[in-house]
């Protein structure tokens, strides 16, 4: 009998080369372990539920100086050196203008059946009005022509941050009433161009964030606020916030009223708005932290979707800013109110509330006419675990509470989920990007919360996870992944994580 210690040696390192072998590879290729569904599956939504990605121009197209397009003011905003995540610029971005095919080639191999992406208004119009970029305009043919070969229903928004720098020059942009003509004039010839495949329509992307971070602490651009709020060479934070929702609301109802009176019987689409909604829990049972909490939930989505649906503001708002809050006439007040198909909701967080019984502040502003304090924890225990950004705490049930809200104080209206994500730090390397379960985890929870909404009578027709791909993140630049899509952010390659074979998995059709 030959010694059986050297054969089982070899069986030994056989075992172990295979099992390194699978290991490398399953870093490389993600899809052999797409994860647990949770038992979720397509069927767990109701019939004709819409799975899709989300991204924004600004954030993937790059091109950002070529063929044709004009800056906007986050090209300016972000040219003062050290305002930007290591002074990283969108001029490249991720380069969706060369590289959509490949994009879409994606989403149609991950089951998914939409894209919402956003025109980039200064592409289609250099000079905010006027004269048409052909050039932008065919790309935007492209992009729509290819998504449609491909069996990609296009959603198309027309605002994402990204105003026409010529309209902030010319007359202080979003601050004028003239902007309403000029984005209604936009928004029409968006519709009379792509409005014959594009049937579903969104005029704004959380016109808070417009409003809150570029005027009121000048975070976003074109970073405007009062000096003891932020570093601001110019602006007001107790008045400019206000301004300018109310034009992007009117702005919104404009372009509705154009789609409505000449587009839309025609072309059979649907127009909406996108609004960001983090939930607001009290933090004690206190009658003084549960009317905190409602401040914030009028002050942050009740702003916008209050006037759409009931023609005026909460009366929070009014009774808090008064004076300062602009008034919409009875012609605008007939315009704006009812004037969506469908509402977005864009939900990642939930935070606490709580009063903070402070005297009126001397400086007034956007945020503290709130009244309300923030807190991430209870009794030292975190509201849920953090993501890389700061803002992100993963609380799948604050989306079940935000979707219920609106469907409690809004009549029901239709909602897409339209976004919905978190993120990783933007130095994680390629192995342990892909290996996303963290990410897998949060969209499983979200996903769990909203079919039980759905379940519960919440009139959600559609879902967008943020984002495709991992892209320019706004004021974090590239120290962010938001993706399902891993890019090298130096060779621009696309490597699809354990997230993206996750859903995957998830959107298989049954076969009949």
């Amino acid at each position: 009998m030959r010694d059986p210690l050297p054969l089982l040696l070899v069986v030994v390192l056989v075992i172990q080369c295979v099992a390194h072998a699978s290991e490398g590879s399953e870093a490389a290729r993600p899809e052999m372990s797409g994860g647990d569904t949770g038992g979720l599956s397509r069927e767990s939504f109701p019939k004709g539920f819409v799975f899709g990605t989300a991204t924004s121009a600004y954030q993937v197209e790059g091109m950002a100086h070529k063929d044709g397009r004009g800056p906007s003011i986050w090209d300016v905003f972000i040219q003062t050196p050290g305002i930007e995540a290591m002074n990283a610029t969108a001029d490249v971005s991720v380069d969706q203008y060369h590289r959509y095919k490949e994009d879409v080639d994606i989403m149609e191999k991950l089951n998914f059946d939409a894209y919402r992406f956003s025109i980039s208004w200064s592409r289609i119009f250099p000079d905010g009005a006027g004269k048409v970029n052909w050039k932008g305009v065919a790309y935007y043919n492209r992009l729509i022509d290819y998504m449609l070969e491909k069996g990609i229903t296009p959603y198309a928004n027309l605002y994402h941050y990204d105003l026409p720098e010529a309209l902030e020059k010319k007359y202080k942009g979003l601050l004028s009433r003239k902007v309403v003509k000029d984005f209604a004039d936009y928004a029409d010839f968006c519709f009379k161009t792509f409005g014959d495949r594009v049937k579903n329509w969104m005029t704004f992307n959380e016109p808070r964030v417009v409003a809150a971070l570029g005027y009121d602490n000048g975070f976003f651009a074109p970073g405007r606020c009062s000096k003891a709020y932020g570093n601001c060479t110019a602006g007001d934070s107790a008045t400019e916030p206000y301004i300018v929702a109310h034009n992007l609301i009117l702005s919104h109802a404009a372009a509705v009223q154009r789609y409505r009176q000449k587009y839309q019987e025609k072309q059979k689409g649907r127009i909406g708005i996108l609004l960001d909604f983090v939930w607001y829990e009290p933090l004690t049972r206190s009658k003084a932290d549960n009317y905190a909490a409602q401040r914030a939930r009028d002050f942050h989505v009740g702003w916008f979707i209050h006037p759409i649906v009931y023609g005026e503001y909460p009366r929070t708002i009014q009774d808090i800013v008064g004076k300062r809050l602009p008034k919409f006439t009875e012609e605008e007040v007939k315009m704006v109110k009812g004037s969506m198909d469908f509402v977005g909701i864009n939900q990642y967080t939930a935070y606490y509330m709580y009063d903070p019984h402070q005297e009126k502040p001397k400086v007034l502003g956007y945020q503290q006419d709130w009244n309300a304090g923030f807190a991430y924890e209870k009794k030292g225990v975190p509201i849920g675990p953090r993501a890389y950004s700061y803002w992100l705490y993963n609380v799948p049930w604050g989306l079940y509470k935000a979707i219920t809200y609106i469907k409690e104080h809004y009549g029901n209206p239709n909602v897409i989920l339209a976004e919905n994500g978190m993120d990783d730090p933007g130095n994680v390397t390629l192995p342990k990007g892909l290996h996303d379960t963290t990410r897998i985890n949060f969209y499983k929870s979200y996903l769990t919360q909203l079919k039980k909404a759905i379940d519960d009578g919440a009139n959600v027709t559609g879902y967008f996870a943020w984002s495709l791909l991992d892209n320019f993140e706004w004021r974090l630049g590239y120290t962010s992944r938001f993706g399902i899509v891993y890019v090298d952010f130096k060779t621009l390659k696309r490597y699809p994580k354990m997230s993206a074979y996750w859903f995957k998995k998830l959107l298989q059709k049954k076969k009949h």
